[in-house]
């Protein structure tokens, strides 16, 4: 018989590895990594002023007096390093590893309330252990990203005197945050999956299960 169990705890395991998941999504996604010291105008009356900048695969800039958004990694992993640090390839690498493997447990998660183990292994002792090892993807990536500042294309926005780890005349945008408040969701999430264990297992679960009801949900 098919038991369907919802409880508090994994709940809100559940909602924190899809928040931790879209966080990182949207930080990779958009260019907001650096932004540069010098604003541009994207209209003759100036009301409309813009901040050039950065990411790990794309970029803002002006282009013919307007804003122009998107990556700069024409050609993928291929581009010339000139133009796409080797760095950076390698953290696009390990933060699109980490998000493979966070989708992964977003999934699990949702499939949680129907199924508790797979192959006589606890569903959330596995997911955890998945999200363990995506933060630690994560935390690389990011590491990487500062570790290429030193490149041709971070110091024609930020000064000559950005190098790694060094951001010179630039300021972290809210994308370099909403990944590193991702990465503390993602350990987070690692540690609830073991209090989701123990509440999809307790003793109220038994009991309902034994009074023959089949939707379980407790608080």
């Amino acid at each position: 018989m098919c038991y369907v169990i919802i409880t508090a705890r994994s709940l809100l395991w559940t909602l924190l590895t899809l928040a931790a998941t879209l966080a990182l999504v949207s930080a990779v996604l958009t260019p907001r990594w650096l932004v540069g010291p010098r604003p541009f105008k994207t209209s003759e009356n100036g009301t409309a002023v813009f901040f050039p900048s950065v990411g790990v695969y794309s970029r803002c800039v002006r282009l013919h007096g307007r804003q122009s958004c998107g990556p700069f990694a024409a050609r993928g992993l291929a581009t010339d390093p000139q133009v796409f640090p080797p760095c950076w390839k390698a953290a696009l690498v390990f933060l699109a590893a980490g998000l493979a493997v966070m989708a992964l447990t977003v999934l699990s998660s949702v499939l949680s309330s129907c199924v508790q183990s797979v192959c006589r292994k606890s569903i959330f002792t596995l997911s955890g252990a998945a999200q363990a090892v995506a933060g630690i993807f994560f935390i690389l990536g990011i590491m990487l990203h500062p570790a290429g500042w030193g490149s041709p294309r971070v110091q024609k926005l930020c000064g000559y005197e950005a190098a790694p780890f060094y951001p010179a005349e630039c300021s972290l945008g809210w994308a370099f945050y909403s990944a590193v408040g991702g990465v503390a969701l993602t350990f987070l999430c690692s540690v609830l999956s073991v209090q989701a264990e123990l509440a999809t297992s307790s003793d109220k679960v038994q009991f309902q299960i034994h009074q023959g009801h089949t939707l379980i949900c407790l608080p």
